[in-house]
């Protein structure tokens, strides 16, 4: 089937960024991964080369393109090359939709410009220890001083990706009680910068899989907040949650077919090299069955993660909608990388191989974001049960 979301733009797009990992990041990349993070200093070879800055206004220094196809190209190549870009994911995909639905002109031209060259890598922190995916639940305050001039923010944030690195993180915080009638009223969200005093970064965490991303817990002890740095209005910060939950869940979903495609390439690859009993894997019917049966979860996903595309550039991609491509597409990554590294045998097993990355880096796409259960909670309340 012939496919049809990408155009000449994007494909010249895709050349130049297969040549810049090709180039910047997979001799390193090894490093790297050791290190648990990839340099500071990479975010500004993002920023010169004009990744954070695609759908960013032109007046802001952007490219002023409205559209997450560039996007989609980034999951693709990444994930062809067994490689990821540290913890700069969430800089665009998660912080940059409050930035650019929530703050005021003035907001704007303070922080975009750092925002598109790197200068300022940007997080969020949502999820609290205990409190996991019921942000309805978060303890961290929030208090306006007496003056009126600042907050006090005071609570613990974890798992918040780009948190080593972060110089400005999107705080969810409590500045109002939660009411009898909903237990979401009272959360904001704040610019919060990193060298401010009572601004700690905890633990380095130690995960899984995703290891070249930065994931850290934070702490704020008294920490000063100006007014002017509030995103949005008070108490309004569950909603601007959910509204750009759309957006993240797609990138997740994208992501992981992306992966999916990855590891039936890296076992194609592999069976046809790696010889037994005398001849190619790749020879053997079950390898042949096997992969055959992988590319064709490979083509489904990679539709419905197509149709999302088109519908949340569209501005038409509803919470049930993404919540399914999410479902799907995760839960097709899951099935079809274990199946590759099983292609592999022992050597599957091993960090030197790609597909044993992969598969690290995979698990945790049916937990964040939401988890593949609480999909299916959104798909079926959406279907009327």
């Amino acid at each position: 089937m012939r496919r049809t979301v990408f155009n000449e733009d994007h494909e010249a797009f895709r050349e130049t960024i297969r040549a810049f990992i090709e180039a910047e990041v997979v001799p390193v990349y090894d490093e790297w991964f050791a290190a648990g993070q990839a340099p500071r200093d990479f975010y500004y070879k993002l920023g010169e080369l004009g990744i954070f800055g695609i759908s960013v206004p032109e007046e802001f220094g952007g490219a002023g393109m409205d559209t997450h196809k560039f996007e989609a190209v980034l999951y693709e190549e990444t994930a062809r090359a067994g490689v990821q870009f540290g913890g700069s994911g969430v800089h665009v995909l998660l912080a940059l939709p409050y930035l650019k639905m929530l703050a005021t002109d003035e907001q704007k031209k303070r922080f975009l410009p750092k925002f598109v060259s790197g200068e300022e890598m940007w997080a969020i922190a949502m999820t609290e220890p205990g409190t996991g995916s019921d942000l309805a639940g978060m303890k961290t305050t929030a208090k306006l001083s007496e003056d009126g001039t600042h907050y006090v923010l005071n609570g613990a944030k974890t798992f918040i990706t780009g948190g080593v690195h972060a110089d400005k993180v999107i705080v969810c915080a409590r500045t109002a009680a939660p009411t009898a009638e909903d237990r979401r009223h009272g959360i904001s969200l704040f610019a919060v910068d990193t060298k401010s005093e009572g601004y700690s970064v905890g633990r380095k965490l130690d995960k899984l899989g995703l290891k070249t991303s930065d994931t850290a817990e934070l702490a704020f002890v008294d920490v000063k907040v100006p007014v002017e740095d509030l995103l949005g209005e008070e108490n309004k910060g569950f909603y601007y949650l959910g509204h750009n939950l759309a957006s993240e869940r797609w990138g997740i979903a994208f992501g992981a077919y992306a992966q999916a495609k990855a590891a039936v390439r890296f076992a194609k690859q592999y069976v046809q090299e790696r010889t037994v009993f005398g001849k190619p894997v790749a020879h053997f019917q079950n390898t042949k069955f096997e992969l055959a049966a992988c590319q064709a979860e490979v083509d489904a996903a990679e539709a419905v993660a197509d149709r999302a595309t088109e519908a949340l550039d569209a501005g038409e991609l509803t919470p049930a909608e993404a919540a399914s491509a999410k479902l799907f597409c995760t839960e097709v990554a899951h099935r079809v990388i274990d199946r590759c590294l099983q292609l592999h045998g022992g050597y599957g097993y091993m960090n030197e191989y790609p597909i044993a990355r992969l598969y690290a880096d995979n698990r945790v796409n049916r937990i964040y974001g939401g988890t593949s259960e609480i999909m299916k909670s959104i798909i079926a309340k959406d279907m009327g049960l």
